[in-house]
């Protein structure tokens, strides 16, 4: 058995992300996984092309037909999600919204209905609110804190039930054992987006969830560089998932599949870095006399924050940080104009910290915290809070 054989499925989470699913080349014995920048492959006969066809056609791992479908690069990240997400397979699309349409469609047909948290990102919401009704397809909007309306909203062609873990951008959090079994009492599957947490931080398929989104841009690449979607969950739905994933063409290209397969080898380190940064700011907006209320769900302030302690892991509470000052508008603008270090930006995750003020939200400050020295953080937001004051 060669060395580069170890099964390594159960080790640690953070052995996992460096080291599953990849390994020396085969031809070149290149240490790190090539960008297999190619479209076709070629094989020896006719018969054995038709044999890989048959398999392929049966969505069987390792094979390489057309790399809308698959290719090796992908498939060694997709080897590496499975295992961090505790699933039996995953996919990797072009992006997050690829990821959740995918996840969506194949399990939604004209004349059903889906159940979705009121609070989602913006494009979530317009699939929800446009998309789908346009496709015949029934939605109902619920506050989910209340897992009571959950139940109320099933109807007898309820299909799916899909929300955000921690919700984008207010930071609900949905208890996702008790809704998991609503949803499995009536047929249902149950579709987490956990986009915000990262595998990290929570594991939604450990808590009942049947298929785990992410937009993979975000935690799992985390340096802003490659756009990127992760659909995770049990072989038979992510073989339904791969269908329409090769049917709609939203498959990731080669060299943004190396981009966030590099980058998973740091996530546990990244993630751990920005919970410890975003915790230690939530705490120090906390108690500035500027601040209205922060949202954390590593505060005791927070509505959910039993409910963080009981189904995140290693203490943990993630990286993403609401703050809400007093005043209005333009005491918002004020601070983000004043401080140096976070951008003004969209997207989250990345090991920089952005800043993006959300007027539509009355004017809530959305962080996702990164990997810069605390003290830096808090020194160029004290030099914001002192601008305000002049």
């Amino acid at each position: 058995m060669s060395r580069y054989d170890t099964d390594y499925e159960k080790m640690g989470f953070t052995t996992r992300a460096i080291k599953l699913g990849e390994g020396p080349d085969p031809v070149t014995r290149a240490l790190n996984t090539p960008i297999y920048q190619t479209s076709t492959y070629g094989y020896e006969t006719a018969e054995q092309y038709d044999e890989m066809l048959a398999l392929g056609a049966e969505w069987t791992p390792d094979i390489y037909i057309y790399s809308r479908t698959t290719n090796p690069t992908t498939n060694a990240l997709e080897k590496k999600v499975r295992s961090l997400e505790n699933a039996e397979d995953a996919v990797i699309c072009a992006c997050g919204m690829a990821a959740i349409s995918n996840a969506l469609l194949s399990n939604l047909d004209a004349g059903d209905h889906v159940i979705c948290s009121d609070d989602t990102f913006m494009c979530t919401s317009s699939m929800f609110a446009d998309i789908l009704p346009a496709k015949g397809i029934e939605t109902s909007r619920v506050e989910v804190l209340d897992v009571n309306n959950v139940e109320k909203a099933m109807r007898p062609n309820t299909k799916v039930v899909y929300l955000e873990a921690l919700s984008n951008p207010q930071l609900k959090l949905a208890d996702l054992p008790a809704i998991a079994e609503i949803a499995h009492k009536h047929g249902c599957k149950f579709i987490v987006d956990n986009t915000f947490l990262s595998p990290v931080v929570m594991r939604p398929l450990d808590w009942g969830a049947d298929i785990v989104v992410h937009s993979g841009t975000k935690y799992y690449v985390g340096h802003g560089d490659a756009l990127c979607g992760i659909v995770a969950g049990s072989k038979k739905d992510m073989d339904r998932v791969r269908y329409y994933y090769d049917n709609f063409g939203s498959h990731i290209s080669p060299f943004d599949a190396w981009l966030a397969l590099r980058s998973v080898r740091t996530l546990p380190l990244r993630v751990r870095r920005q919970c410890e940064n975003a915790m230690a700011l939530a705490k120090w907006f906390e108690a500035r006399p500027e601040v209205d209320f922060v949202t954390y769900p590593g505060l005791e302030s927070h509505g959910q924050h039993k409910l963080a302690e009981k189904i995140f892991t290693e203490g943990l509470f993630g990286g993403m940080l609401c703050v809400h000052l007093k005043g209005g508008y333009e005491e918002m603008c004020r601070f983000c104009d004043a401080t140096n270090i976070p951008p003004v930006a969209t997207s989250l995750g990345d090991v920089v910290t952005l800043m993006f003020p959300k007027k539509a939200y009355n004017n809530l400050i959305r962080f996702s915290v990164g990997c810069e020295d605390v003290e830096d953080l808090i020194a160029d937001f004290e030099k914001a809070f002192d601008a305000m004051k002049q």
